[in-house]
């Protein structure tokens, strides 16, 4: 019994890069919960044009890491891309608080600085696009080299790579609840270069962090040739492919032969080239692998496509749920207010506080009912966060629909304010039931598309992961448009009106719960295929 509770904790380089994973988040957070507030009322966007530039950035953020992790899968150490990546990410926090300050100075020159802004926003993301995933990766490295999945569920590395990636969101959330709460307050109140100066301190001690802890990670020889580089041998089992069929000549049978049929030979057209076609063979097992490999990738994007969905409720509170709190009562006290971003703190300790109870109370219970030693499996563990989120837009569609009929009773009273007496503390169970959705199916996507990859594609796995964040962003940034479009050619008040009396996100809201609602009966659907797939093609 002893041994098993020694099987279940993780070491201490596991701890370091949990805790520098929970810096990062805080430094992110930290810009990117607040950022529509700074583009409305700094930037002076509308509402819509804030919304969509913040679901661009933070979709080009999530899903530069699928672009980077192939390079990095191939060509590079994964504590390299770390440092250099982090460098980069660390010069962008830099810029943005450089185009802050400019701004505060120099208020007539505003396209330079709102080129300047995007540029540095987006060098933020080309740095996260190579440091989260090569993060996380190299942190599920240091459980050791025997400990790979997928693997049975019995196994105890199972669930040893099931509690890093749970303890890793714990870490994840906490920076984030941090990086919500103090740099929303510290934004409102002490200003926007301080608050984006921060974030830039706390990155570059993240890398002093890491850096110092190089003497107890664990590092992972090079794997031959064929494996290290699966993009890379993709192409070399083309050209080894057209080379066999080039080496390969039909020869006729002799007019003396008694035999008709027609005789395929292989001969080399050059015996000098015999030594280069000896690895012909070895060539085909690497591109049977490949094959392999490239039918798992195609086998995930079905549930990949399906959990956009999610993304793009995801996408709400740093949005329009930022929005809605900022035309409703925040007053605590006489002076106080509550920043309206900081409600979104509602997510991660919600997270925070209910993690701990996933594994002791809600997974024995369902250990009782399905009688199997994880209770749910990973896909089942996704879906039950999809209905969760679902509710939430409800409940989110329902409180928007009474603050607007507060708001129209104000306007036909002759009052014009823009805040309506309802507490900003209504909001609070559309955070919540996000955060739960959360525990639910951002974990349950970590440990899937990680643990569904091969084993040299870990950090694309990764990426897989970040990836449906990214993508999700474009397509919440396309509904944006498309509901204007419809909007305007009706001739219909905009659903994102800067006047929020007059703005329909209960409309909207109820469309993204009716369009995720089609999306998981899909994804059910499509998780009855995928695991019968998966039983016939699980060695790879």
């Amino acid at each position: 019994m002893a041994g098993g509770q020694r099987q279940q904790r993780l070491n201490k380089s596991c701890i370091l890069l949990i805790a520098i994973a929970g810096i990062e988040r805080f430094a992110f957070k930290g810009v990117a919960s607040n950022l529509v507030t700074y583009l409305t009322d700094v930037v002076k966007l509308s509402n819509s044009s804030a919304a969509k530039m913040v679901n661009s950035w933070v979709g080009f953020t999530s899903i530069m890491p699928l672009l980077v992790a192939p390079i990095a899968d191939a060509y590079c150490h994964k504590y390299s891309t770390i440092m250099v990546s982090s460098f980069l990410y660390f010069v962008g926090l830099v810029a943005l608080t450089t185009t802050a300050l400019a701004r505060s100075w120099h208020h007539r020159n505003r396209t330079m600085s709102s080129s300047f802004l995007s540029l540095s926003l987006y060098l933020i993301s080309l740095g996260q696009g190579g440091y989260n995933p090569s993060l996380q990766a190299f942190g599920a490295d240091q459980l050791g080299e025997e400990e790979e999945l997928p693997c049975s569920k019995d196994d105890k590395s199972y669930n040893k790579k099931t509690l890093f990636f749970q303890w890793w969101y714990f870490g994840v959330c906490s920076g984030s609840l941090l990086g919500v709460t103090v740099m929303s307050y510290i934004q409102d109140t002490f200003g926007w270069v301080l608050g984006f100066a921060i974030p830039a301190i706390s990155m570059i001690m993240s890398i002093l962090i890491f850096s110092g802890g190089s003497p107890i990670y664990l590092y992972k020889q090079h794997e031959v040739l064929e494996a290290k580089k699966p993009l890379m041998n993709i192409f070399q089992t083309i050209k080894a492919s057209a080379l066999r069929c080039f080496h390969c000549e039909i020869t006729l049978p002799n007019d003396n032969s008694e035999v008709l049929e027609l005789e395929l030979q292989e001969k080399p057209l050059c015996p000098e080239n015999l030594e280069s076609l000896k690895d012909l063979n070895n060539d085909s097992e690497s591109g049977m692998y490949l094959l392999k490999n490239v039918k798992v990738m195609v086998r995930l994007l079905p549930i990949w496509t399906m959990l956009l969905m999610f993304a793009v409720i995801f996408q709400q509170p740093a949005t329009f749920f930022t929005k809605q709190g900022m035309t409703m009562k925040r007053n605590i006290g006489a002076d106080f207010k509550i920043p309206p971003a900081t409600l979104q703190s509602s997510i991660t300790l919600s997270i925070i506080l209910l993690m701990p109870l996933y594994d002791k109370i809600f997974i024995p219970i369902t250990q009782v009912i399905t009688r199997q030693d994880k209770g749910i499996s990973v896909l089942q563990r996704m879906g039950i966060g999809m209905v969760l989120s679902i509710i939430a837009m409800v409940i989110a569609a329902l409180v928007e629909t009474r603050r607007l009929e507060i708001g129209r009773q104000m306007r036909n009273a002759g009052l014009h304010s823009e805040t309506v007496p309802l507490s900003i503390f209504w909001l609070l169970p559309q955070y919540i039931l996000l955060g739960i959705s959360d525990i639910f199916t951002v974990v349950g996507m970590q440990e899937f598309f990680y643990g569904e990859v091969p084993r040299t594609m870990r950090t694309m796995g990764i990426a897989l992961y970040t990836s449906v964040f990214g993508v999700g962003s474009f397509v919440s940034a396309l509904l944006i448009t498309l509901v204007e479009v419809y909007t305007s050619s009706k001739g219909i008040p905009s659903w994102f009106s800067d006047d929020m009396v007059e703005a329909r996100l209960d409309s909207y809201y109820w469309l993204l719960a009716w369009l995720s609602a089609a999306s998981l009966l899909l994804y059910a659907l499509l998780c009855k295929y995928y695991l019968k797939k998966s039983d016939s093609d699980s060695e790879y």
